[in-house]
């Protein structure tokens, strides 16, 4: 299916896709590096709120165009040109901060995933990289900051993370992986059909039961154990009480695929 474009007006910055179930969230500025300037930031708040009101979507891949780059960051020409001292609470759309997004989102990254890019990819819930990617927190090298790193503590080793953010210098998806900040690595050749692969994956599965179980992580991240046993309990009461918490006992019972109602 053709790509569509997130908004009139815009150019051709983010690229919208629909395949089936699944929302393909592209960046498209590879000669820039898909650098994040005022249209990639505007294409990104539609773009996930095109994603939230399609009750047809289930879930989303962000990717970026061409193969050097997954996004190396903010466009530091036009923030020099604009002046940019301290970034503004809604300067960049920030899933699980300023946008809320019910839904799992795949990065899909296809290159190299620098400061804001770094951001970009840590995001969304899941990261499938190309065996040439590489990741970095590269601020230091350029007297920013990096405010957004500090989910990071959840997700990386204390010395890891503090060599990452003191050097500047990239860590390799191969071994991003073996840390656990990737869930997979592949060729660059086959990194959309494994994202896609996944995507289907989790859009075949009962929807509110996913949005559940996304839900709980989170909250885990930030609870002791008794807290966040009360809390998962209190998030799954609703699934359990749906419509499709019966479906699937009875699709299963019947020998055919669950027709989800996502109620």
């Amino acid at each position: 299916m053709k790509a569509a474009r997130t908004g009139a007006g815009m150019g051709d910055a983010i690229l919208f896709e629909v395949r089936g179930s699944v929302a393909v969230i592209t960046i498209n500025r590879p000669e820039q590096r898909n650098a994040i300037n005022s249209a990639v930031r505007t294409g990104l708040f539609d773009a996930w709120r095109r994603l939230e009101e399609d009750e047809g979507l289930r879930v989303a891949i962000l990717t970026a165009a061409g193969d050097r780059a997954f996004c190396a960051g903010m466009d530091l020409k036009e923030m020099a040109a604009g002046g940019v001292g301290i970034v503004p609470k809604n300067f960049l759309p920030i899933l699980g901060d300023n946008v809320q997004v019910s839904k799992p989102v795949i990065a899909a990254v296809n290159g190299a995933a620098f400061a804001g890019g770094w951001l970009f990819a840590q995001m969304c819930d899941l990261c499938i990289a190309a065996d040439h990617a590489s990741f970095g927190i590269t601020e230091a090298k350029v007297g920013r900051g990096m405010p957004w790193a500090a989910p990071l503590v959840h997700m990386l080793p204390q010395r890891v993370l503090m060599e990452l953010m003191l050097t500047g210098e990239p860590m390799a998806a191969r071994r991003a992986c073996e840390l656990g900040y990737v869930n997979k690595v592949v060729p660059a050749a086959e990194l959309m059909d494994s994202a896609l692969a996944m995507a289907q994956q989790i859009a075949a599965n009962a929807p509110l039961t996913v949005q559940a179980a996304r839900e709980v992580v989170y909250l885990s991240c930030e609870m002791g154990r008794s807290a966040a046993l009360r809390a998962a309990t209190h998030v799954f009461d609703r699934v359990y009480r749906s419509e499709d918490a019966q479906e699937g006992p009875r699709a299963f019972a019947e020998k055919r695929r669950p027709q989800w109602r996502n109620r």
